[in-house]
């Protein structure tokens, strides 16, 4: 379906097409991975932080360097990283070298969740692109990359 027939409008102009169909694409995608997430619950931006963290492979992370590694960098990674502490999906260690210096560690039962959870998002990642060859998933990727320069 085009965005005109979404968003039930007609006579815009294609850079504002564009600009609408992103958006509108975006809040769809989340919505989507969301649904996987919710009976984890776990939002998309706490699994962002669990992906991350897994990333480091056992090392430290501080509250910045997940930061700049989000997709959303408008979110709150502190009270991001509080909410996964309470699940005990994350653990919060001050460090003995240099007590303003907080590192963030996942534990075994966020590794646990995040190995569970990461097969399913995979599942509707796939589901999502699977209309799209891989010549037009890296024509997409090139135009995004592009509209983002």
């Amino acid at each position: 379906m085009n965005i005109e027939n979404e968003i039930k409008t007609s006579n815009i102009s294609d850079n504002k097409k564009a600009i609408i169909n992103v958006i509108f694409t975006s809040n769809f995608l989340s919505e989507e991975i969301s649904a996987v997430l919710k009976p984890f619950d776990l939002s998309l931006q706490q699994f962002n932080v669990l992906r991350i963290l897994k990333g480091r492979k056992d090392k430290p992370a501080n509250l910045s360097f997940i930061q700049d590694r989000m997709i959303s960098r408008m979110s709150n990674t502190s009270r991001l990283v509080d909410k996964l502490i309470q699940k005990k999906l994350v653990n919060r260690q001050v460090c003995v070298n240099n007590r303003r210096k907080v590192e963030i560690f996942i534990t075994p039962k966020g590794k646990a969740l995040l190995k569970q959870v990461n097969k399913l998002v995979d599942d509707k990642e796939f589901e999502i692109t699977e209309g799209l060859s891989e010549e037009q998933l890296q024509i997409l990727n090139k135009l995004l990359n592009e509209l983002r320069n």
